[in-house]
């Protein structure tokens, strides 16, 4: 199934690309919106999926895949949260990861409450007024100082005691299966298979 996904992150859609290996997605660029500007105006994780797939399908009109997700910090109220990819930006300037990294990290320092969670969102808008959300998460525990070189944005400093592994540790194949964006993927990909008959 080709399905438009709402996002510029070539990372974010590498990974769902893997994810979800039976459908065709397409980046923005692909269907024509290299341009495309959304705003992420949303109070939650869901709000922001929803706008980002709401402003692709309207253009495009084909089925439609958002994600909006980000790491919650128990010990900053669930900071940086919705505001991840934007965490320390100055004058609207994004951070390069590394530096949100440390950032993060020196804001934490001493803090003995390390838990911590990645969150996704995706939302796939499938008709006018008509679409289906699953959120998931991916419980861990912020590190001291960054550990692996794969993955992408705060992967390095997450450490998941079951696998006595940071997230970017992990290999692609790992990852997907046990992800926030992994977990929320595998129900979406059910989601998907059921509504194969309306979706063509």
């Amino acid at each position: 199934m080709d399905l438009a996904v709402a996002t510029f992150n070539e990372h974010k859609l590498q990974e769902l690309r893997g994810i979800l290996p039976d459908h065709h997605l397409l980046s923005p660029r692909e269907v024509g919106l290299s341009d495309l500007v959304i705003e992420e105006t949303g109070l939650s994780y869901h709000e922001n999926a929803l706008l980002k797939a709401k402003a692709v399908f309207d253009l495009v009109h084909l089925p439609t895949l958002a994600d909006d997700s980000g790491l919650s910090v128990a010990a900053l109220d669930g900071a940086p949260g919705i505001y991840s990819a934007r965490y320390g930006a100055l004058e609207g300037q994004k951070l390069p990861s590394e530096a949100r990294n440390q950032l993060l990290l020196s804001v934490m320092e001493g803090v003995a409450n390390r838990s911590c969670a990645f969150i996704c969102c995706l939302v796939l808008m499938y008709g006018q007024d008509q679409f289906v959300s699953v959120q998931e998460t991916c419980p861990g525990v912020l590190l001291d100082k960054p550990r692996g070189q794969g993955g992408f944005g705060y992967d390095p400093v997450v450490y998941l005691p079951a696998l006595g592994l940071s997230v970017a540790e992990l290999s692609p194949e790992q990852k997907n299966e046990v992800s926030h964006r992994g977990k929320a993927g595998q129900k979406m990909n059910l989601i998907l298979n059921a509504l194969s008959d309306i979706l063509g």
